[in-house]
């Protein structure tokens, strides 16, 4: 580590520096950090210094501790799971409903977004999870992971920066749509993803957003009953 003078702890440098090394593109979002022995040889500080530094990365919610694996980089660095306080709202179906509406306000221009700017790749995944949520629901699985994976790969698809910052108020308005909605609307998921996919594979924009208007009106009309 670079001999300056320090105005803060050496961990908070350290952490510092592991912050440039993920910005600089050299360990992807997802992907894990290099062991304690190799962080400790690029920063040239102790192991107690690393640990310390990844515990306020932690913190932070820019690296994942997965004891027994190793240090990840987080998929939405800097961006709690639950930034809006939602597991201490005791008012879960008002919960539900209000960010229903904020979805629906949202989520239809991303599809259409997605429409526009996806690549073939993305295109490719989006279809992949649309296939493995029916495959669950057909089976009588818990979708919720692959249900979250498609409506986030579609926001990402829509070439929005801004838009990764709001996805952990999508995840938890999905959570929480599940645990309200004890008759879920699995025939009609199933069609609606399916509208949804079809429509960006096509890149028709139009058919993108009322395919994602009307499956989570669905939803809202579900729950709203």
């Amino acid at each position: 580590m670079d001999k300056i003078a320090r105005s803060k702890p050496l961990a908070q440098i350290a952490a510092d520096h592991i912050v440039e090394y993920i910005m600089h593109g050299t360990v992807k979002k997802g992907e894990r950090l290099p062991s304690e022995g190799e962080l400790m040889e690029m920063l040239g500080v102790g192991r107690g210094t690393i640990r310390e530094a990844i515990k306020i990365l932690a913190s932070l919610h820019v690296v994942e501790i997965r004891r027994g694996v190793g240090t990840f980089v987080c998929e939405n660095m800097g961006v709690s799971e639950d930034p809006l306080g939602f597991q201490y709202i005791e008012d879960k179906y008002k919960i539900v409903l209000d960010t229903l509406e904020l979805r629906m306000l949202i989520e239809p221009s991303l599809a259409a977004k997605a429409a526009k700017n996806a690549t073939k790749q993305q295109i490719s995944e989006i279809g992949h999870l649309c296939d493995l949520v029916e495959e669950k629901i057909n089976n009588k699985e818990d979708y919720l992971n692959e249900d979250r994976l498609f409506h986030t790969k579609i926001a990402e698809s829509s070439d929005n920066l801004v838009i990764s910052n709001l996805l952990p108020i999508i995840h938890g308005s999905i959570a929480l749509l599940m645990e309200t909605n004890k008759k879920a609307l699995t025939k009609e998921t199933v069609v609606t993803h399916r509208k949804i996919y079809e429509a960006i594979k096509a890149h028709n924009e139009n058919a993108a957003y009322e395919a994602m208007d009307e499956h989570l009106r669905l939803n809202f009309k579900s729950i709203s009953k």
